[in-house]
């Protein structure tokens, strides 16, 4: 399974962008609703920390604290992509962010065994 995440960009402090996350190489054994999704962040000179995570239906969600109610993780089963609506962004939310699928509704990095390419979010003050 490979992610492929896109969305990212050039904004202002106060803008919003939303992130998309869509797998490929899935099986029939092997379903997108098969994985619990999340989104990480790297920012420059960081380590990745994790932002949001989101359970195989959709019904539980789980945010890193500093998301203070800016964002919003969801998925669409039926179209096979993952979102992450980000809202009020600040220069600090600055980072590569990473797609990431695994079978654990965690947050901790390893328990995903699948991971995108990441999209470059720039926040200018």
């Amino acid at each position: 399974v490979q992610l492929q995440a896109s969305g990212g960009g050039l904004v202002q402090a106060g803008a919003s962008l939303r992130l998309s996350c869509v797998p490929s190489g899935l099986t029939s054994g092997l379903t997108f609703s098969s994985y619990v999704m999340g989104w990480f962040r790297r920012a420059p000179g960081k380590e990745r920390e994790f932002v949001a995570m989101i359970s195989r239906t959709g019904d539980r969600t789980y945010y890193a604290n500093f998301v203070s109610g800016r964002f919003t993780i969801s998925r669409d089963n039926a179209e096979n992509t993952a979102y992450l609506q980000m809202n009020s962004l600040i220069p600090e939310d600055t980072a590569v962010y990473y797609c990431a699928a695994g079978p654990v509704f965690a947050t901790t990095a390893l328990t995903y065994d699948y991971w995108g390419q990441g999209t470059q979010v720039t926040v200018s003050s």
